[in-house]
């Protein structure tokens, strides 16, 4: 069985490295947890949230899976919305998508690639609500103007749960945004999408 250790060392010399710079991080870290922050995004190892926002573990509460997407019947994604949004209070979500997405660019191509695709049924959809203007279009600028047309429609997703319209309801503060990481320079994109209220 291959080893892990050098994950344990790059584990040490990470915590090292943080009680340098801040003695108490980890006393504070383990009483409390208080983001102000949920991201909703893509299981891309190359899309680390608290890293490309420049934050600390404790300030971004976050959810990932295959393409960001937030889908009525998957309970785990609408659970952390829930206790982002009850218990948390958080002040913001961020459904977060990144141009070059595998599961975009698979639910493109006519092959099929196993389970995955029931899940990736629901980008399908988006591409058929987008028909027209997508069908001008191909190759890596189909999949990245298809990737943020699936960030837009997840952001109505989040708003439309019945966690969302609760908090709303009751005049809790909370705003949705939809954005998109570039792989290739690491700077995101405000798809300028944000919904703070029930009201369209």
């Amino acid at each position: 069985m291959a080893s892990l250790t050098h994950l344990f060392k790059n584990n040490k010399n990470w915590a090292e490295k943080i009680r340098k710079e801040q003695p108490d991080f980890f006393d504070k870290l383990s009483k409390q947890q208080s983001p102000e922050y949920l991201w909703i995004g893509c299981s891309d190892s190359r899309v680390p949230a608290n890293d490309l926002l420049g934050m600390l573990p404790g300030e971004v509460f976050v959810h990932r899976n295959i393409a960001n997407q937030v889908i009525h019947t998957d309970l785990n994604c609408l659970s952390v919305i829930q206790f982002a949004v009850e218990v948390l209070k958080i002040k913001h979500i961020i459904v977060c998508g990144h141009y070059g997405c595998g599961g975009v660019a698979a639910s493109l191509d006519n092959n099929q690639h196993g389970l995955i695709d029931n899940w990736l049924r629901h980008i399908s959809d988006v591409h058929r609500f987008h028909k027209e203007e997508l069908e001008q279009l191909t190759g890596e600028e189909l999949t990245n103007r298809l990737c943020e047309l699936n960030v837009v429609e997840q952001v109505g997703n989040v708003s439309k749960t019945t966690t969302m319209i609760n908090a709303w309801n009751v005049g809790q503060e909370i705003s949705v945004h939809g954005f998109v990481y570039n792989l290739q320079d690491g700077i995101l994109k405000d798809l300028n999408v944000s919904v703070d209220s029930n009201v369209s």
